[in-house]
């Protein structure tokens, strides 16, 4: 059915697919055929056809009225002419097919389907936006239909006549009223469905780049610890693979479990992607994997201790995560930056809110202390999409201390 439309003309271009003349300079095509293609023809020839036709008929069912002659025809067919360009210009043709209406009733012809043409260019002008036109249009016409049918009609054709009665006018001002208000209506929605179409497509643009967001942040915190492990360990054994090869030897092994580890984490990052709505197949790491953790801290040479205090509360699986993370970027800091082989991490549970405090003693190596990356940004992004905060930053010893407080909520039960 669309296709058909754009095919014959039917509609206004927001109909049929296209854009209103002039609202953004696009929609008019690359070459002159396209446009001439584009434009309404097979309706504005319907209702040439039908005004000429139903004139024809009301001029009969009228005889105290002008005959349809040459002068007469030309007007009617002046109006559906204009109306091939009411979607690209649509005040000239409002105003073009208003004229050609006053035209036609200041000749003394017959009342008749003219006014469709007139309806049509009024409703095509205020639904792309030019309203104010519209309404000078069809008012003129309405004023030049009472100043021929009460005042001039002594010196206008037909001869005779004794003017129009004021009954009828009533006629006439509801029809105007009808045209009005019922385009009036169809811009509202129009604009209504567009606004409501822009709003749909920025939420969908905001959901992708926290998507887009989440993946890379997921992924930079899975790399960044393996991938800093995994270079700690391929510096220890190059410099140790000539005076000592068993050291070398284990930090091999250290490289092989670190990596892989982080394939295994980068693929369920993947597989939640292939899978869309889909539960993940293997469950999001959360704070009961620190032990692992630590074991792989301590293969790139840092001590970890661990100390929690509070009872410890089940938390959401994001909460988990995003606690998970957080401990993980930090001793990922300690190993690149921190000239520190030891780090103190504190998990505090209570007054719903769960705290970590990971220290390090410092002094700083080579980078600015606590990363000059992306690693705090994400931190500080996963806490404040719990609601919780996160302060990093030198300690007045020397080290450096990261605390993230995070609200605490139940674990959800399905």
């Amino acid at each position: 059915m669309e296709e058909q439309i754009r095919r014959v003309g039917f509609g206004p271009p927001w109909l049929r697919g296209g854009h209103v003349p002039g609202a953004d300079g696009a929609g008019d095509g690359p070459a002159g055929g396209r446009k001439l293609w584009r434009l309404p023809w097979f309706s504005s020839v319907l209702i040439a056809v039908f005004v000429s036709i139903g004139s024809g008929f009301a001029a009969r069912g009228q005889p105290e009225r002008e005959q349809l002659d040459a002068f007469a025809r030309a007007l009617l067919l002046i109006g559906p002419a204009l109306l091939v360009v009411r979607y690209r210009y649509p005040v000239l043709c409002v105003f073009g097919v208003a004229l050609s209406a006053m035209l036609y009733l200041g000749a003394g012809y017959a009342y008749g389907p003219i006014f469709l043409t007139v309806a049509v260019a009024c409703f095509a002008a205020i639904v792309s936006g030019h309203r104010r036109a519209a309404w000078w249009a069809i008012g003129l016409l309405w004023a030049s239909q009472l100043l021929v049918g009460h005042v001039l009609y002594p010196h206008l054709p037909p001869s005779g006549d004794a003017g129009a009665a004021w009954g009828p006018e009533v006629g006439v001002a509801a029809w105007v009223a009808a045209v009005l208000v019922g385009s009036e209506l169809v811009r509202v929605r129009r604009e209504q469905w567009i606004h409501d179409r822009r709003e749909r497509a920025a939420a969908e643009a905001r959901r992708a780049d926290e998507e887009r967001l989440r993946i890379a942040r997921e992924l930079h915190d899975v790399l960044a610890h393996s991938i800093s492990v995994i270079n700690v360990q391929a510096g220890v054994g190059l410099a140790l693979i000539d005076s000592d090869p068993e050291q070398a030897r284990t930090a091999l092994t250290t490289i092989k479990a670190a990596s892989k580890e982080a394939l295994g984490e980068v693929r369920q990052v993947l597989d939640t992607l292939r899978t869309s709505g889909d539960a993940p197949r293997t469950p999001a790491p959360g704070l009961d994997r620190l032990p692992e953790l630590v074991e792989q801290a301590a293969g790139a040479g840092l001590s970890v201790e661990l100390e929690t205090e509070g009872d410890r509360v089940a938390l959401s699986p994001g909460a988990d995560l995003a606690a998970f993370r957080i401990v993980q970027e930090a001793l990922t800091n300690v190993v690149r930056h921190s000239g520190s082989r030891t780090a103190h991490v504190r998990i505090g549970y209570g007054a719903g809110r769960l705290t970590l405090r990971i220290d390090d003693a410092g002094p700083a190596t080579g980078d600015e202390a606590g990363g000059g990356g992306n690693g705090l940004v994400g931190m500080r992004e996963r806490a404040a999409a719990l609601g919780g905060t996160i302060e990093a930053g030198p300690r007045p010893d020397g080290g450096f201390r990261v605390r993230a407080s995070l609200p605490l909520k139940p674990k959800e039960t399905p």
